[in-house]
């Protein structure tokens, strides 16, 4: 019996850590880009823009992204992207107005976008499409981890050494970012078909139109308690160690995607499905009730459970239900599910934490779980056939 050859390569080993790495810079710049606008002399409606501006930006670029991606080199586009990542960090360490400042975090949030979009599917690219679930399961930790990681060392640097000084270290993920891929042998270049007729632009993939839809559904309450759990705390006086949430949230994700990394590529989507869908309503009940560390750990792993591993299955679907030559497309149309609830969840929670009491906060994010069960059944047939597509 011969042994089954890794799907970890050299090249998809670098790929995974300058994911974590562009990753990492992003995330670190979140929680200091308000305070910092402020302290530049901006207003808070001004500031509320910088921050958001980042967001919604990468919804209207996705799509192109999408295109360009399907149409040149992952590499290149990568490096660019990387390239433009490393100008918006560096652009903030030296910014003299929180004017400036804006035109920086729109050039990072162009090189955000290229980034997310191109490495997804390079990685895709770089491992056997019936390996595909696995690898964005990996690919998706390493996002995750960033996504923890990242903003709790940014507030602790922060609060040590100021802001300036702090941003030198997104700088310095973006640059590692831009090194690694220097390292990759395979480019990724497109693939081009005889006799194919000339593509023209698409702002979506159709046949990943669902996935958008549930990535948005599930991705809300995960950015609402993203932007919201500290001053939802705060509101309900709880004695609750907050800071440790997302950290219980990596470490369960950590020890969920190594153990179940085999069944990404052979279990079908409504499985998945369920799980998450469970999973997703029990953290919203433990955070809408939470009153001790115990209930705010439970929500941590329930959330892990729910949006952790629907995001990777969410992803590997997008890329398996696209035709090949469109697989950037693909990503896009799946990332752009992402931008929507990045930008409008916490827009959201906003709306909800003005006309209702804050022991209504999490309960009314409810109001999802029907939504997702709508969606689901309308495109089940072909949600769980995308694994017949390896």
């Amino acid at each position: 019996m011969t042994e089954k050859k890794s799907i970890y390569t050299k090249d998809v080993i670098l790929v995974m850590a300058a994911s974590f790495f562009f990753m990492f810079s992003t995330m670190f710049v979140n929680p200091l880009i308000n305070g910092y606008a402020k302290n530049l002399g901006a207003s808070s409606v001004f500031a509320g823009i910088i921050v958001g501006i980042m967001s919604i930006a990468a919804m209207f670029l996705r799509s192109v992204a999408g295109n360009l991606t399907d149409k040149f080199s992952k590499y290149r586009l990568s490096f660019i992207g990387g390239i433009l990542i490393l100008i918006g960090v560096v652009g903030y360490v030296f910014t003299p107005s929180s004017g400036w400042l804006l035109l920086f975090r729109l050039i990072n949030g162009t090189g955000y976008v290229l980034c997310t979009v191109c490495m997804t599917t390079w990685l895709a690219f770089l491992v056997p499409r019936e390996h595909v679930g696995e690898a964005m399961g990996f690919y998706g930790l390493m996002n995750a981890l960033a996504m923890a990681l990242a903003p709790a060392l940014s507030i602790n640097i922060y609060q040590k050494i100021g802001y300036r000084e702090s941003l030198i270290a997104a700088a310095i993920a973006a640059l590692l970012m831009v090194i690694s891929i220097q390292f990759v042998g395979n480019h990724a270049e497109p693939i081009v078909k005889k006799n194919q007729p000339e593509k023209h632009f698409k702002i979506i993939q159709m046949n990943v139109l669902p996935v958008a839809i549930l990535t948005t559904l599930f991705a809300i309450p995960y950015f609402i308690t993203q932007a919201d759990i500290v001053t939802y705390v705060e509101q309900k006086h709880l004695s609750v160690a907050f800071g440790s949430y997302f950290l219980i949230y990596a470490v369960v994700l950590l020890i969920i995607r190594i153990g179940l990394k085999r069944y990404f590529d052979t279990v079908r989507f409504g499985v998945w499905f369920w799980i998450s869908l469970i999973s997703t309503a029990a953290y919203i009940c433990l955070l809408a009730i939470m009153q001790n560390n115990g209930e705010m750990a439970l929500a941590a792993a329930g959330m892990a459970m729910g949006y952790g591993i629907i995001y990777s299955v969410l992803q590997s679907t997008a890329l398996l239900l696209a035709p090949v030559e469109e697989q950037g497309l693909a990503s896009s149309t799946f990332y752009l599910g992402l931008d929507i609830a990045m930008s409008f969840g916490p827009m959201i929670s906003g709306v909800i934490d003005s006309i209702l009491p804050v022991k209504w906060f999490y309960a009314v994010d409810l109001v999802l779980i029907p939504v997702m069960l709508l969606v689901y059944f309308v495109w089940r047939k072909r949600l769980n056939g995308a694994i017949d597509h390896h």
